[in-house]
C-alpha cells in the first residue's frame, strides 16, 4: 500500500526533527573515552568451538572442563572492561564445578554416550542475562532499589541448563528493568558494542548479546517481549530465538510479566553457533519441546518461502538501511539458487501498525480483567513512588536515579489510552490471520531484525518505535529466529529475522543453520574494523 503525499511528508519532518534532536543531545551528553578502538583477536582455538563441540570434547576427554571454564574467564577479563557485558563473576565456583565435572568423567564407566543422554552441556560454560535469578548472583534488572537482591534459587531455565550440566560464569548487564533497546542502567552503567565501542549493544538482553559477540561466552539465556533477545543479537551478529508462546517457562525473571503481556513474554536461547539453537531449546523447554518436535528432520527445499523487505512505510520508524535490504536480497537469491524454491517477495499492509498494535495490546487487561502493572509501579519497586513528571524534573537536574529512557516509558504511560482502538484491533486480527494462513506448517517469511544498523549510544531515546520490527512477532505469538549475514560497510553486523507459524520453530532453526553455511555466520569482532 503505497504511503500518502502527506505520510510521506510527515515522515521526513519526524526524521528531520529527530536528528536535530539528537545532534542537541551530543552535545551535552557525557562523552565516553576508550584507550583502545577495538577488542583484542581471540587467541585461544577453545574459544572458536560450538556448545555442542566443546561438550563433545569434554566427554572424550580432549580437554578438560577446567580447561574451557579458563579459556573463558581469561577472555572475559580480557574484553570485560571495554564492554561493560557481565556485572557479576562466579568464577571461582565456576572453576571448582568444571573441576567436579572433570572428575565425574573421570570416574564414568557407561561411556560417552550415557553422558551425552544425560548431560548433554556437561562441563561447558554459560552466560546468564541479570534479569534470571540465578542462585547466589544478584537479581536487580538494573534498579537501584535492588542493588542488594541476592537470588536464593535459579530461574526454571536456568535450572534446566544446570541440570544439564551446564556451568554459569556469571550474570550480564540489561536496560533498566527489561524494558529498552539499550542496555543501560545506573547501577551497573552503559553496555558497549563489540564491533564500535561507540555502538549500542541492543536490549534488553544486551549484555548477554555483548559478551557473547566478543567470544567472551558460547552460550547465554535471553529473555524477550518486543525484541530483547532478537535485537541485541541483531547487533552483535549472533544467533538468537524466541520460541513459540508457551514453550519455555518465564518463571524466576523479574520484572515478572502482567496483564495480557504474559503471553507475549518469551525466554529464549543465544549464541554464537546455529548448531547450538536447538539443544538448547531442548533443554530449555523441557516437557512442552517436544510440542516443537525438534528432531524432525526439516526439507528446506519443500518449505515456501516469502520475503517482505519493510513493514510499509510507517511514519514512525525508521528506513530500512540500504545494506540490510540488500543483504535480504542476496539471502533470496541464495535460497533460490541453492535450493531450488521460489522466495515470493511480498508487501503487508498491517505491519504499518506494528508499533500501534504493540502498545495496545501490552496495555490491555489480562483474562482476570485487572490492568498490567504500570512502569511507573515497577520502578517504584523497593523505594518511595516515582511520579514521572518530577522524576524527570530530578533528571535534568542530575538527581534521578532512572535513566531516562525509563522516565520516558513512564510519561508515555500517562497519556496512553485506556480504550483500545478498534480499528488497531481490527489491524491485529486481521494480520494474526493473514499470517498463520501464510505460514502455516511449511512456510517460512524473512523480515528485517531491525531498520537500522546498531546505532550510536543513546540515539535509541529518538526513535523509539523502530523495535516495533520485532515486537509484533510477541503480540502474534510466532516464532522467529534473528540470523547474523556478515558485517556492513562499517564493520557491524547484518541480520535477518526468520518468522515461521506456531510451533513450527524446527523451520526456522533449519533455515538458521544453512544461512550460517551460506553467509558465515558469527564473525569476530577483533578482526574487524569499524569505520569513525
Amino acid at each position: 500500500m503505497a504511503l500518502t503525499r502527506f505520510e510521506r511528508f510527515l515522515g521526513r519532518l519526524l526524521r528531520a526533527v529527530v536528528w536535530i534532536l539528537f545532534a542537541a543531545f551530543k552535545l551535552f551528553a557525557p562523552q565516553q573515552r576508550h584507550g583502545v578502538s577495538r577488542l583484542p583477536p581471540i587467541t585461544n582455538p577453545l574459544l572458536l568451538l560450538s556448545a555442542m563441540r566443546l561438550a563433545r570434547k569434554i566427554r572424550r576427554k580432549e580437554v578438560t572442563s577446567v580447561e574451557v571454564v579458563q579459556a573463558y574467564i581469561d577472555r572475559i577479563q580480557e574484553v570485560n572492561p571495554l564492554i561493560n557485558a557481565m556485572v557479576k563473576d562466579r568464577f571461582s565456583a565456576a572453576l571448582q564445578e568444571a573441576a567436579h565435572v572433570d572428575k565425574l568423567i573421570e570416574e564414568e564407566t557407561g561411556g560417552e554416550e550415557v553422558l551425552e543422554d544425560r548431560l548433554p552441556l556437561l562441563g561447558v560454560p554459560i552466560t546468564v542475562k541479570e534479569a534470571f535469578s540465578l542462585q547466589g548472583m544478584p537479581n536487580s534488572a538494573g534498579l537501584l532499589t535492588r542493588r542488594d537482591l541476592v537470588s536464593g534459587a535459579d530461574a526454571p531455565s536456568v535450572a534446566l541448563l544446570k541440570r544439564a550440566g551446564a556451568i554459569p560464569l556469571g550474570v550480564t548487564n540489561c536496560s533498566e528493568l527489561c524494558m529498552w533497546l539499550e542496555s543501560h542502567n545506573h547501577l551497573y552503567g552503559i553496555t558497549n558494542n563489540p564491533y564500535d565501542f561507540e555502538r549500542i549493544a541492543g536490549g534488553s538482553s544486551g549484555g548477554e548479546g555483548s559478551i557473547l559477540g566478543a567470544g567472551a561466552s558460547v552460550i547465554g539465556i535471553g529473555s524477550d517481549i518486543g525484541g530483547s533477545i532478537r535485537i541485541p543479537c541483531f547487533f552483535n551478529g549472533i544467533y538468537g530465538h524466541k520460541p513459540s508462546t508457551g514453550i519455555v517457562s518465564n518463571d524466576g525473571q523479574y520484572p515478572p510479566a502482567s496483564g495480557l503481556q504474559m503471553g507475549f513474554l518469551c525466554t529464549g536461547p543465544m549464541c554464537r553457533y546455529a548448531e547450538d539453537l536447538i539443544p538448547m531449546l531442548s533443554i530449555m523447554g523441557g516437557p512442552n519441546a517436544n510440542k516443537l518436535r525438534l528432531s524432525t528432520e526439516v526439507d528446506l527445499k519443500k518449505l515456501r518461502f516469502f520475503s517482505v523487505p519493510h513493514n510499509g512505510g510507517s511514519h514512525l520508524v525508521s528506513p530500512v538501511d540500504a545494506q540490510l535490504l540488500q543483504a535480504q536480497k542476496m539471502v533470496v537469491q541464495r535460497l533460490e539458487a541453492d535450493l531450488g524454491v521460489k522466495v515470493q517477495e511480498l508487501f503487508i499492509p498491517q505491519l504499518k501498525y506494528s508499533f500501534q498494535i504493540w502498545g495496545t495490546m501490552m496495555a490491555s487487561p489480562g483474562k482476570d480483567g485487572k490492568l498490567p502493572t504500570t512502569f511507573a509501579e515497577l520502578m517504584s519497586e523497593g523505594g518511595k513512588k516515582v511520579w514521572p513528571v518530577w522524576e524527570l524534573f530530578k533528571w535534568f537536574l542530575g538527581f534521578s536515579s532512572h535513566t531516562v529512557a525509563a522516565i520516558g516509558l513512564a510519561l508515555v504511560e500517562l497519556f496512553q489510552s485506556s480504550h483500545p482502538s478498534p480499528f488497531i484491533l481490527q489491524q491485529k486480527e486481521s494480520l494474526q490471520q493473514e499470517l498463520e494462513e501464510l505460514l502455516g506448517t511449511d512456510g517460512v517469511l524473512l523480515y528485517p531484525s531491525h531498520p537500522q544498523i546498531a546505532p550510536k549510544h543513546h540515539h535509541p531515546i529518538f526513535t523509539p518505535f523502530n523495535f516495533s520490527y520485532t515486537g509484533i512477532f510477541n503480540i502474534l505469538g510466532l516464532p522467529v529466529t534473528q540470523c547474523p549475514l556478515g558485517l556492513s560497510e562499517e564493520g557491524l553486523p547484518l541480520g535477518v529475522q526468520i518468522v515461521t507459524g506456531k510451533l513450527q520453530d524446527r523451520l526456522s532453526l533449519a533455515t538458521a543453520l544453512y544461512l550460517e553455511k551460506a553467509f558465515g555466520g558469527w564473525r569476530e569482532p577483533g578482526k574487524t574494523t569499524a569505520k569513525p
